[in-house]
């Protein structure tokens, strides 16, 4: 059952999706609830269907006090790494909420202080917190949508479906056509890679 962190004041959950793709952008979100809120659909977004995250996004949106989401981009991705491109995206979502910030609960391990307010990183957290579920619902919803965008764009890759991640047709369509401007060329793309001749 997920619960909240902190029941004296409101926390801010953070979240990102796309951390291991081999394009687009790693995309974050963050939230705040309401001290009561409660959805028994909600869970960690890997945990649930396309549909079913599609159902939550409006509600989330509805529902919640204030939330931000942020896409870093592949070519910031390839100048900073993947850990600091996550964390960044996650304080430019902080950064849209308007509420006055008291604690901030992150997913996962790792995080850099966001201004002075004070924050805890929690393993699968997203599976624990209301509030970092949240996040991870609109931060997974916000980031294919914008990979069905650009499917449009490269047909041949079809991120529709993969999202960018490294799945066997993904791979085989970048030996095929090469790489876009829309791939991290920081990434190991091909297994048989050490680099990437570009």
């Amino acid at each position: 059952m997920l619960k909240s962190f902190h029941y004296t004041f409101d926390e801010v959950g953070t979240d990102e999706a796309g951390r291991g793709c081999l394009a687009g952008p790693v995309t974050a979100a963050a939230i705040i609830l309401p001290k009561h809120f409660k959805n028994n659909l909600l869970n960690d977004s890997k945990q649930l269907s396309e549909t079913k995250r599609d159902i939550l996004r409006p509600i989330i949106e509805e529902d919640a006090l204030c939330y931000g989401v942020a896409h870093i981009f592949p070519e910031e991705i390839d100048k900073i790494n993947i850990l600091n491109a996550s964390i960044l995206a996650m304080h430019k979502a902080i950064d849209q909420l308007n509420e006055n910030l008291k604690f901030i609960i992150v997913d996962g391990n790792r995080f850099k202080p966001y201004k002075n307010v004070p924050f805890e990183c929690i393993i699968k957290g997203d599976g624990k917190y209301m509030s970092i579920a949240a996040a991870s619902v609109l931060a997974k919803t916000y980031r294919d949508e914008y990979m069905a965008q650009l499917h449009d764009e490269f047909p041949m890759y079809n991120w529709k479906k993969n999202k960018g991640y490294p799945t066997k047709e993904h791979r085989e369509a970048i030996r095929t056509y090469g790489l876009t401007k829309y791939h991290r060329k920081s990434f190991r793309q091909l297994p048989e890679q050490l680099t990437l001749k570009l």
